[in-house]
């Protein structure tokens, strides 16, 4: 038999469980008293149980039976309140989280503390702890899978959480067979763009227009499949921030601190390649904001504020991206500090420390090594991480920004593409080359004379609207070969390594929305190469991300 597949679908299976158990569980927090809650629970329970009991993963089985037994002696109480139940409810969730973990991880004979497993099926109530805060209630969402499977369901209208509970049919697709699909969905489209050229090339005439027309149609209908095609790669955004309020509630309970975690936009959906990698950049800004921006209960009360600190994860659509705003409202940032250390550091002239606007001191917390953490902890503050979160949100071809009001917190904004399989871009040559550019990324372009790109030592720049803008020479950085000198520059304006700069060019070509495919693995140490596309006519093309050029 083989006993690898069946360890892939539990884990395919519980990691749904685990997440509805955890939404159940978040319900019981707003509604102690709340019967459907504590039923939805129970099963979640039971299923994990059934399938553990499959496998004989025995420690998984052992604590799933005694959850399931707590909750049941809730339900035989009535359900008239199950808040001194719930910390320990929440408890045994965290550990059998961490067995399902340990069998992903090969070590399927862990087991739970025998003191935790004790403290379960004792008769009466635990102790209730402090600081049992329900995340605030997230609006009407639409459900999505929870492990690293793509799920399809058919369109529904918005649900509350409650019904969330009750998860619609959904179908199982490997996340493989998905990509394929979406490959193929690629060439198809590739295939039109041809077939489209050469019609164009024909001769005119009836039989040429009818040619025409029926590739017309044809562009229809690929456009559509197209776009269900990429619905099928979409999942919520709930799947990475629904557990940050629990994530939040326990690192501010271990520090003596009161938290709540309110959620917004989680029914937003992006491209599954995207959100799997914004949960490491969302959980380091939440546990920043815990450790560092939160004050302790009596410092907020001595402040004005109320005792218990908020986090607030909301999201909205932009476009072709989505925004993501993680705010706190604790102490903000210590921007002196800020300034002390990165002088110390050789970031910032000691003289010029004192004159950088505070939004521009603020970003300097994204550069390696930067810590102005009083303590160091196992959160965080040991100089590492924020400049992780800019190289993760640049890498998805997205940028990060942060802003800080002393006393009253910190904002940190995310903004990521909806997906990154389709791309509208600006192709520009380079000497014999054509290369794409994010359409989202460019600013504008701007044509000069030559002699306007002025030298400062080894640097370009050139004087737009009185300002210095750095120039660089995108055909050198991507050591493309350079076209002959030109009496005019052509420049592309955009964000470059956090920095306003130009790209010099050589001629635009064009606009196109382009089906981006991965960078081939011999040239993945280009960072500027975010990936690759095929024009009509076939000859391949780079996508360059501007941020990342160098």
């Amino acid at each position: 038999m083989d006993l690898e597949k069946y360890r892939r679908l539990f884990l395919e299976e519980v990691a749904e469980h685990l997440a509805e158990l955890g939404r159940a569980l978040a319900e019981l927090e707003k509604d102690p008293a709340d019967a459907e809650a504590i039923d939805a629970a129970f099963r979640m329970a039971h299923s994990i149980k059934g399938m553990a009991a499959t496998l004989s993963y025995d420690g998984v089985v052992a604590l799933a039976h005694c959850l399931e037994e707590r909750m049941q002696r809730v339900r035989g109480a009535g359900c008239a309140d199950s808040s001194a139940d719930l910390p320990l409810l929440l408890r045994g969730l965290d550990a059998l989280e961490a067995l399902v973990a340990a069998v992903r991880e090969g070590n399927p004979g862990a087991r739970a503390a025998p003191e935790l497993l004790e403290e379960l099926a004792g008769e009466g109530p635990p102790v209730p702890e402090p600081d049992r805060l329900a995340a605030a209630p997230a609006p009407a969402v639409a459900e999505g899978p929870a492990s690293g499977l793509a799920g399809a369901t058919a369109p529904t209208a918005a649900r509350t959480p409650r019904e969330l509970l009750r998860p619609p049919p959904t179908v199982r697709v490997r996340t493989e067979t998905l990509d394929r699909f979406l490959a193929t969905v690629g060439e198809v489209i590739l295939t039109s763009s041809q077939l489209r050229a050469l019609s164009d090339s024909a001769g005119s005439g009836d039989a040429g227009t009818e040619v025409v027309e029926g590739f017309d149609r044809m562009e229809r209908v690929v456009g559509e499949l197209q776009r269900r095609a990429l619905d099928l790669r979409t999942v919520p955004l709930l799947r990475v921030v629904e557990p940050l309020p629990r994530l939040a509630r326990t690192l501010a309970r271990d520090q003596g601190k009161r938290v709540r975690v309110e959620l917004a936009g989680a029914e937003l959906e992006l491209d599954r390649s995207i959100l799997d990698r914004l949960s490491d950049p969302l959980v380091h800004l939440v546990r920043n904001a815990v450790d560092h921006g939160l004050e302790p209960p009596e410092e907020r009360r001595r402040c004005g504020k109320d005792e218990v600190g908020t986090i607030r994860v909301a999201a909205r659509r932009e476009r072709e991206a989505i925004r993501i705003e993680v705010r706190d409202d604790g102490r903000g940032l210590d921007l002196a500090s800020i300034r002390r250390r990165a002088a110390e550091a050789g970031l910032l002239h000691p003289d010029l420390a004192e004159d950088l606007p505070d939004d521009q001191v603020a970003e300097l917390v994204f550069r390696p090594g930067l810590s102005t953490a009083r303590r160091v902890s196992e959160i965080s503050g040991r100089g590492v991480g924020m400049d992780a979160v800019r190289a993760t949100l640049e890498s998805l071809g997205g940028r990060v920004e942060i802003s800080s009001r002393a006393g009253e917190g910190t904002a940190a904004v995310l903004v990521v593409p909806v997906t990154a399989a389709v791309q509208r871009v600006l192709l520009v040559g380079l000497g014999g080359e054509v290369v794409a550019l994010p359409i989202g990324k460019v600013e504008q372009v701007v044509e000069v004379p030559a002699h306007a790109v002025e030298r400062s030592g080894s640097e370009r720049f050139v004087l737009l609207e009185d300002e210095p803008v750095p120039v660089l020479d995108l055909a050198d950085s991507l050591r493309f070969a350079e076209a002959p000198p030109a009496g005019h520059a052509l420049l592309v304006l955009a964000e470059v390594r956090g920095s306003r700069a130009a790209l010099r060019v050589d001629r635009l070509v064009g606009q196109q929305e382009i089906f981006v495919k991965p960078v081939p693995e011999l040239l993945s140490p280009l960072r500027a190469l975010a990936g690759l596309t095929v024009l009509a006519d076939g000859r391949p093309v780079f996508l360059v991300d501007p941020a990342l050029v160098s």
